[in-house]
């Protein structure tokens, strides 16, 4: 059999699926100066392919049928698997009709929209996987004809999957590619799925409970990947990666023991982190940590399910990895129901205070499936759902307009990006002065003053 899987290249800004926002993806277009050079430096260190699509090759591959990957090209097939998005689903549709009307080829889609959104879906395509694919890939692969809604339930031992199967892509057009990071082939790893929090605004363990892998396992992932492609930039794409902290310690001692060349990036919380395991980590090839703060008022993170975490900690460790040379990257949300303009601009100060090496700014966004979303269902006034982006507007806002939202979105990226402190702190210098915070000050009384006239012009528009 010919399996068609595509994980279709993005249209408009750039467009992240597979694992980001729990599968639903996010599509960021740069609307300044500053926000363009973000979407470009995004698309650049960011481009990586689905992990999910790996397996699914793996899985087909390893049962003997002819495996094709393809990103944007109408490829002939038996049967074609659709990776599938919300920022994107209009254009999957569209290209799953022309597949079908090119070639005859039974079609369906997996993923967080099929899973939880399958009626945006079911009119254009034979069947539709519902849950993590790999269940489903496995009884098609064996024979059983796809049709209708597929129920594909967690698997609860991922250390029995294959490891995805990245010889199938093309590396530098289809998905595994050279990173600008030291000329490294550079590839996704899913060492656990779902999480264990609780936050009632994110998707990621709306799918399916929190498993993980066995260290030796994802060692053994890493082990290949070093073979077949000599050295390698890895992207932990777990929500939590040192949740199990004696794991992560297995998985680096691992990595030291066997000489794995290897560079990598992790995502996790700060409270779950401390500076033996950051040693270990960055001995062992720990490159950037990314991280979500989301605002810096405990009582709104309360609210949504969000354990805080003191300040005094988030500081000493992104200190400490300013000083072992790790770069930091911090994800604040914007548009709280208990958020004011105020409470909006004291979260972007200490964006500035924490001082990471970068900052990713999003709008709050009710995504179907979470608790946020049943209980905001009255307040949402947008209906296209491509716009459930991370970055627009789609609600009704106790205590701000859309415009007001839009241009503290912007001002968060002006305010973190242009000051003379961010480059000097991207390039790993240290240079407190006076002559440094004056510039520093100067800087922030002309940002709030163009805000406050841009924030006066919007409201004297309406």
């Amino acid at each position: 059999m010919r399996v068609v899987i595509a994980d279709l290249k993005g249209r408009g800004g750039f467009v992240n699926k597979d694992t980001v926002v729990g599968g639903y993806g996010s599509r960021f277009i740069g609307f300044s100066w500053t926000t363009r050079w973000i979407e470009r430096v995004r698309r650049l260190f960011q481009n990586v392919p689905s992990i999910h699509c790996g397996y699914l090759a793996a899985i087909f591959e390893n049962a003997g049928h002819d495996v094709r990957i393809t990103k944007e090209d109408y490829v002939d097939g038996d049967i074609a698997l659709i990776l599938s998005s919300l920022v994107d689903y209009k254009h999957e549709i569209e290209w799953a009709r022309e597949l079908k009307r090119r070639f005859g080829t039974r079609v369906g889609f997996f993923g967080a929209v099929a899973t939880h959104m399958p009626e945006l879906l079911e009119n254009d395509v034979d069947f539709i996987i519902k849950g993590e694919p790999e269940q489903a890939a496995m009884r098609i692969a064996a024979g059983e004809v796809p049709t209708g809604i597929m129920a594909s339930p967690a698997i609860d031992d991922l250390d029995s999957l294959p490891f995805p199967a990245w010889h199938l892509f093309n590396p530098g057009r289809h998905a595994v590619g050279r990173s600008p990071r030291a000329s490294r082939y550079s590839f996704p790893i899913l060492s656990s799925r779902s999480c264990p929090e609780h936050c009632t605004y994110c998707p990621h363990r709306i799918t399916a409970p929190y498993r993980a892998r066995s260290a030796e396992n994802v060692v053994s992932e890493i082990e290949q990947i070093c073979k077949k492609y000599g050295r390698a930039y890895l992207i932990f794409r777990d929500p939590l990666f040192t949740e199990g902290r004696d794991r992560a310690i297995a998985i680096a001692e691992s990595i030291l023991r066997k000489k794995l060349d290897v560079r990598f990036e992790c995502e996790t919380r700060l409270d779950d982190l401390d500076k033996p395991l950051i040693d270990l980590l960055h001995r062992a090839g720990l490159h950037t940590i990314t991280f979500g703060v989301e605002s810096m008022h405990p009582e709104t993170l309360k609210r949504v399910g969000r354990r805080p975490i003191p300040p005094e900690h988030q500081r000493e460790i992104i200190s400490y990895c300013r000083e072992k040379k790790i770069t930091t990257e911090g994800f604040y949300v914007i548009g709280f129901l208990t958020d004011t303009a105020d409470s909006i601009r004291a979260t972007i100060d200490y964006s500035v205070d924490l001082n990471s090496t970068a900052a990713l700014f999003k709008v709050l966004t009710p995504f179907p499936g979470t608790p946020l979303f049943k209980q905001m269902k009255s307040l949402i006034t947008e209906t296209d759902w491509e716009k459930f982006d991370g970055y627009t507007p789609t609600f009704k806002h106790p205590n701000m307009t859309h415009e007001e939202l839009r241009e503290l979105l912007g001002f968060a990226y002006v305010r973190f990006y242009v000051r003379p402190s961010f480059g000097l702190t991207y390039l790993g210098f240290k240079t407190p002065s006076e002559a440094l915070q004056r510039l520093e000050e100067y800087a922030k009384r002309r940002q709030l003053e163009q805000h406050y006239a841009l924030l006066e012009g919007s409201a004297a528009d309406q």
